[in-house]
């Protein structure tokens, strides 16, 4: 008899189905080895697949729920998306419905802290529980020039906002935080690609997040990412970058809770919740959140 592993398939950071950020979570993946894992978030085809490996309850009292995140192309040690979407399905099948899950990710323990005044009683993510995780204190990198970003964008630069910089950050994964003009702009971007490696060479850094905040009574930001293939419909860690950004240079006061929006471009729109504390010269307390909702059951045999 083959072998059997159940997933589901999440939509995250929305609470309405078909928009957001897909993501397919294998349940329990027991017995499969990297190979297979691997080949396996090759079939869902989808930005990232998560495995789950449960562990003796003591063992994830102590250590956390350990879980693996594969791309199509390679294991990955953190992403936003699936800590959020896979957090917010164990929640959604624990019976204690405790207030905060661990992660045990290959970048350490990320906890995702639950709304604790929800009436949530399904045992399917419904979109009515908020996640929260809190990711791990910025390290800020260098700032990239004004003239190298705008060979990306194949301008003189105009449409890059010159009251910030642009500059490497990481709360996990390194994104390069480049602030643009205005949201109509930034709708209308079209980088060169092919430019993004050459301006980030050596700083860690592969992608690009652009981003443009807008006060509307509350601070609300417009974000891309775009990549060989397609765009993200949102990224979760780049945010958490995004918004350790935005306190660290005075867009956003300590503790605001900011919107991000993303995804509109890619017809996948996704909202983002984030924020972060100022504590004197540190940054602290980087939190991403969002909702999730389910789309998809399935079971693969092998």
């Amino acid at each position: 008899m083959p072998d059997t592993y159940e997933f589901v398939q999440l939509d995250v950071f929305t609470r309405t189905p078909l928009t957001g950020n897909p993501l397919a979570i294998f349940t329990d993946a027991r017995g499969l080895n990297d190979e297979q894992m691997q080949a396996l978030a090759r079939e869902m085809n989808l930005s990232e697949t998560t495995f789950v490996l449960p562990r003796e309850p003591e063992v994830e009292a102590e250590e956390g729920k350990r879980v693996r995140i594969f791309t199509v192309e390679e294991e990955l040690p953190f992403a936003g998306h699936p800590t959020l979407g896979t957090a917010l399905h164990l929640h959604s099948t624990d019976a204690s419905r405790a207030d905060e899950i661990v992660l045990d990710l290959n970048v350490g323990k990320i906890g995702v802290r639950f709304n604790p005044d929800s009436n949530h009683k399904s045992n399917r993510v419904a979109g009515d529980v908020f996640g929260e995780m809190r990711q791990r204190d910025p390290e800020f990198g260098p700032t990239l020039p004004l003239d190298k970003v705008a060979t990306v964008l194949a301008s003189i630069g105009s449409e890059i906002t010159t009251e910030w910089p642009s500059q490497i950050v990481s709360t996990g994964l390194p994104f390069a935080i480049v602030p643009i003009r205005d949201s109509k702009t930034l709708a209308n971007l079209k980088p060169d690609l092919a430019s993004v490696g050459a301006l980030l060479d050596g700083s860690g850094a592969r992608f690009c997040y652009f981003i443009s905040p807008e006060r509307r009574g509350r601070l609300e930001v417009c974000a891309r990412m775009l990549f060989y293939g397609g765009e993200d419909p949102a990224t979760g860690s780049a945010a958490g970058c995004a918004v350790s950004w935005m306190v660290r240079h005075g867009v956003a006061r300590s503790d605001e809770q900011v919107l991000i929006h993303q995804g509109a471009e890619a017809r996948r729109p996704s909202e983002i919740f984030v924020r972060a504390t100022s504590d004197g010269e540190k940054l602290t307390n980087v939190r991403v959140g969002g909702y999730a909702v389910e789309v998809l059951r399935g079971t693969v045999s092998l």
